[in-house]
């Protein structure tokens, strides 16, 4: 991984949090904090996506699994 540099700024009690969370959990940086924190937001963000993908679905479509052509076919 090729990291890209950012700068970002935060309110005192999210950087102080920041700060606490890298030394509870025996962090080297803070980058480390935040690419957690980011990486946790795009996995929600993910979930929700598929969850309305999923919900989307034309339940008619099932009907397709009965016309005997494997789903490698299409």
């Amino acid at each position: 991984m090729n990291p890209r540099k950012l700068s970002v700024s935060v309110p005192e009690t999210i950087a102080s949090f920041v700060e606490a969370y890298k030394r509870d959990h025996a962090l080297k940086t803070k980058s480390e904090v935040v690419e957690r924190a980011l990486t946790l937001l795009r996995e929600q963000e993910l979930e929700k996506a598929y969850a309305e993908a999923a919900s989307e679905i034309d339940p008619a479509w099932d009907s397709t699994l009965a016309d005997g052509l494997p789903e490698e076919t299409w």
